[in-house]
């Protein structure tokens, strides 16, 4: 039987888990132990006496929209259906993983939880990962502990300045703190370690590869293979360069990102990844039509408005278009707020040897146009301004999107010294790199349509529905990466005069000369932020302009009938 509740997913992990374990006498991780985190605040022991209440559980149950993720399976084989089945093992593994990465109290909670039989409470756990709202910066809404800024890849009473000050002391230590594999603890004498990845988290990641290796055995494609077995060794040495590079490589209706990979998680550094896995399977026909945009990465790279310097051809430009359909997900990508597309891998090595690879979620990305994005330009803008919106170009924003992340500055020189984007801006970074991508995106739209290879008449279709979107993101907040990034521009564009606001019909007017314009300006101011590295300067660029005035708050707080996100169910087996 093909089970579809999505709330089981944690609680079934345990069952997969000793499916997978051929070594029963595995010890258990370091984070089994959470004496060292440093957490403060508590949560109740019966589950409920500091638990928000059922009608605040109620609300948010209301902002996800349950959407049954079917997706056309009929052409796959035997043996790819049992490749993805073992695949979606490994997601349930990184949710356990990734489970942990958020709060290593997180498994004892949810036992609590689930103990007390307070079932709405243990569903809104299961979505968020955790005792915090992740549409609402992260409150608790199950006992009174704020969320640590470092999530649990630092110890929560560790400071940014200990931090510092422990490698200008140690500077030998320097490399594996700010390695993005490593998790820091305390010492017994108060001071500070890092421990690899594959040794805090063995207890899932040893299981992980074992199911990777199995599902190498199975599969006939040899890009596939490959990939499965050099990720394996991968999980237990947390060295990423060779499965990320067989991972570009990949050939065939088999999609599957898994792994550690964003940051968003980490809001001391923006140093630590966090697992997760995308299990997809590809519509050659869709990815073929979109394919020819990836080879114009290097023209939209001269095109910038930016100074030579500032441009950045040092990066592959293979970067292959995939137009997938999920079937399961897992860790990082599954609470919350759902990924609609991604741009992979990160390693900077791998994108000046290869690029990136662009990967649209169609089946998200469509359930979310028709529940959200389309009913909410109604609230948003004038009649005639509303009645624009077109769902090409919300699929086409977010492809834009995700090939601008391989454009703009990555590897920099800083006071004479190599270094990256990431590790100059910290944790500023992700909320930059994503309002960029947007911003950079709608700029290579527009010069996409001004070379001919796109209709120019649709331009104001184009920016209807590149505004609205905005606002989709800024309902994820705006202490989040992309709904910051969704707010930055939001001001800039106001402060540009690029539209305006209709007291009477309470909506926004667009100026769309104007706001072209803006889009322009705007996305040469935020390539130079990255390109000169200032953390200074960046957190002076947020503070301008990374807010929101009281039209957008009142728009916003008028959205309440319509979903915030979707919450996809999926198959456990196909």
């Amino acid at each position: 039987m093909h089970d579809r509740t999505f709330t089981r997913l944690l609680a079934v992990s345990a069952l997969a888990l000793a499916a997978a374990c051929s070594n029963e006498g595995a010890s258990s991780s370091e984070s089994a132990a959470p004496a060292d985190t440093g957490l403060e605040g508590e949560a109740p022991a019966d589950g409920g006496e500091m638990a928000a209440s059922k009608e605040k559980l109620k609300t948010m149950r209301a902002q996800f929209a349950v959407v049954d993720m079917d997706a056309d399976t009929s052409f796959l084989t035997e043996e790819e259906r049992q490749v993805i089945n073992k695949l979606n093992q490994v997601g349930v593994l990184m949710s356990e993983i990734y489970l942990r990465q958020r709060s290593e109290m997180n498994p004892q909670w949810r036992a609590e939880i689930e103990a007390s039989g307070n079932e709405l409470l243990l569903e809104m756990f299961d979505l968020h990962f955790g005792p915090w709202d992740t549409l609402d910066h992260n409150k608790p809404f199950y006992g009174d502990m704020e969320m640590p800024a470092g999530a649990a890849f630092y110890p929560a009473d560790m400071t940014k300045e200990e931090f510092a000050k422990w490698i200008v002391d140690h500077p030998e230590d320097e490399e594996a703190f700010t390695s993005g594999y490593t998790v820091i603890r305390r010492t017994e004498d108060g001071g500070l370690k890092a421990i690899p990845y594959s040794e805090h988290y063995r207890e899932w990641l040893e299981p992980a590869a074992e199911l990777m290796r199995e599902a190498a055995e199975i599969t006939t494609n040899e890009s596939l293979k490959e990939f499965l077995t050099l990720r394996a060794e991968s999980f237990l040495t947390d060295d990423y360069y060779e499965s990320e590079m067989a991972w570009m490589d990949l050939e065939g209706p088999i999609e599957a990102a898994i792994g550690p990979y964003e940051v968003y998680t980490d809001n001391l550094f923006g140093y630590k990844t966090a697992y997760e896995a995308f299990i997809t399977i590809k519509n050659p026909e869709e990815s073929a039509a979109l394919a020819k945009y990836k080879d114009y990465l290097r023209d939209m790279e001269a095109n910038l408005p930016v100074e030579e310097n500032y441009k950045n051809f040092k990066r592959g430009f293979e970067s292959p278009i995939a137009v997938t359909y999920q079937v399961h997900g897992g860790g990082d990508n599954v609470p919350g707020v759902q990924t609609i597309a991604f741009n992979l891998p990160n390693d900077e090595r791998v994108r000046e040897a290869k690029g990136a690879k662009k990967v649209l979620l169609n089946n998200v990305l469509g359930a979310k146009f028709d529940r959200i994005l389309a009913p909410m330009a109604d609230e948003v803008l004038v009649e005639d301004q509303a009645a624009l919106l077109m769902k090409k170009y919300m699929s086409g924003e977010t492809l834009f999107h995700e090939l601008s992340h391989s454009l703009g500055p990555g590897t920099i020189t800083v006071d004479g010294e190599e270094t990256t984007v990431n590790a100059q801006l910290q944790e500023l970074y992700s909320a930059i790199e994503e309002g960029k991508a947007d911003v950079m995106g709608a700029y290579n739209i527009l010069y996409m349509m001004e070379r001919g290879d796109m209709p120019e008449a649709e331009k104001n279709n184009f920016l209807a529905t590149y505004f609205v979107g905005l606002f989709r993101a800024m309902r994820f907040g705006i202490n989040e990466a992309h709904g910051q990034g969704a707010a930055f521009q939001y001001s800039y564009f106001k402060d540009a005069g690029a539209f305006s606001w209709n007291g009477e019909e309470e909506r926004f007017v667009l100026d769309f000369v104007k706001l072209e314009q803006a889009i322009s300006d705007l996305t040469r101011d935020v390539v130079i932020v990255q390109g000169d590295g200032n953390y200074e300067k960046a957190k002076a660029f947020l503070k301008k302009y990374a807010r929101l005035d009281k039209n957008a708050e009142n728009i916003i707080a008028s959205l309440t009938d319509l979903p915030v996100d979707i919450q996809p169910v999926y198959d456990d087996e196909l």
